[in-house]
């Protein structure tokens, strides 16, 4: 498994990089024989230090959990042993579902493009478009309404609507696009305001 580590005004010496790679490989082994990779961003949060795990588990299986301590390495050790609740949780209810997980082994994961784009300006946004760019900043009126601000190659799962709100679960993301297993339809789970998970699908409106 790769695994970055960044600091965001926190030094990552190598001891800190040591500390992160065998705990973090550590825990995978228990419940991942295969995870890709991690990424994983310190930064100073007021009086304390916060940890920000990404990892790759697995075939569109993406996980993020956060931590905080006094210091670097008791923010990593919090945010893996959140990280660890979640793989544990993940494998047991997945062997429960053993058939499940070798019908996605053997479909390929459909590819797709995650794009941001900038919010539409309004008329204040327009009147600061105006004026002129500064050294070193792009100019806003370089841009037009809807422009992409970020890109990233992503994946789409063929998926039970219980694996999604899984996965949903895992990667902490607000909202996951996948294929339903049962009717091969595009879906959507989404974390909702009030705490709760909606789901759209198309095929029941």
């Amino acid at each position: 498994m790769h695994i970055t580590v960044a600091g965001k005004g926190v030094e990552t010496g190598e001891a800190l990089k040591t500390h992160v790679t065998d705990g973090l490989t550590q825990v995978t082994r228990k419940y991942f024989d295969h995870a890709i990779d991690a990424h994983v961003t310190f930064r100073k949060d007021r009086a304390f230090f916060a940890c920000d795990i990404n990892l790759r588990a697995g075939r569109g299986l993406n996980m993020r959990a956060e931590g905080e301590g006094t210091d670097a390495h008791r923010a990593f050790s919090d945010a893996a042993e959140h990280i660890a609740k979640r793989m544990r949780r993940y494998r047991r209810r997945m062997n429960e579902h053993s058939r499940s997980m070798a019908e996605e082994r053997e479909v390929p994961l459909e590819p797709a493009r995650d794009v941001v784009l900038r919010p539409e300006e309004d008329e204040d946004d327009a009147a600061e478009a105006a004026a002129p760019a500064t050294d070193g900043v792009v100019s806003p009126d370089s841009y037009t309404d809807g422009a992409v601000v970020a890109e990233r190659l992503t994946e789409i799962s063929r998926l039970t609507v219980r694996e999604a709100v899984m996965r949903l679960d895992l990667s902490q993301e607000p909202v996951l696009m996948f294929r339903n297993r049962e009717n091969g339809v595009m879906n959507v789970v989404y974390r909702r305001a009030d705490g709760h998970v909606g789901w759209i699908d198309p095929r029941k409106a």
